[in-house]
């Protein structure tokens, strides 16, 4: 994969039939947060992938494939960018599960909300990440929002540096509820958040 430039990937909205791609690359993006959930949906005989596909399937909920961009490369999924608004709820939420606890403390109501940006190892430390981003800024203000945010494990050392990088600043942390679903089972979950010019 060696013979390829930025140039040469295209980035678009998702159609319904990337939802399989979308969730390989979502349990990437995730660091193991997406595999905890997805384990614990009642859909017997499935793989993590085909309820992951599932979910990202549907229409009019935040995680579809409609909130998502993809990145493509002679008509392969390479990588994808997840957003949506994050608006208060119309009811006060409490998040039961302690392991699910930490993420649902860290929202930065306003902005539109980055809850997964992966692109496929092949593909990686080349930009494709870095232009993802910028599509997600051009996204969040084509909405009229002013900033955009996220949350990183500080511990995903190369997440932190990009994101870092690009203008995101710290606003909240909370301590990781170790599982052994997930990568990283210490240290904190950050929230970051950068303005829009």
């Amino acid at each position: 994969m060696e013979d390829w430039t930025l140039d040469d990937i295209a980035l678009r909205p998702a159609r319904r039939e990337d939802a399989p791609a979308i969730a390989a690359l979502f349990l990437i993006a995730s660091d193991g947060l997406a595999r905890y959930i997805w384990s614990r949906i009642d859909m017997p005989g499935k793989t993590l992938e085909e309820i992951g596909a599932a979910r990202y399937a549907r229409e009019g909920v935040a995680f579809s494939y409609q909130n998502c961009l993809v990145a493509e490369h002679e008509g392969r999924v390479v990588g994808m960018l997840h957003s949506f608004a994050m608006d208060p709820p119309e009811a006060p939420e409490t998040e039961s599960d302690p392991v699910l606890r930490p993420y649902a403390e860290l929202e930065d109501y306003g902005s539109l909300y980055i809850s997964g940006l992966a692109v496929l190892s092949a593909y990686s430390g080349r930009g494709l990440g870095r232009r993802l981003l910028i599509a997600a800024h051009e996204r969040a203000k084509a909405m009229g929002r002013s900033r955009v945010s996220l949350i990183c494990f500080e511990a995903n050392a190369n997440a932190m540096r990009l994101y870092k990088t690009e203008g995101y600043r710290e606003l909240d942390r909370r301590a990781v509820v170790p599982h052994p679903d997930l990568h990283y089972t210490d240290g904190d979950a950050v929230l970051l958040a950068r303005d829009l010019d």
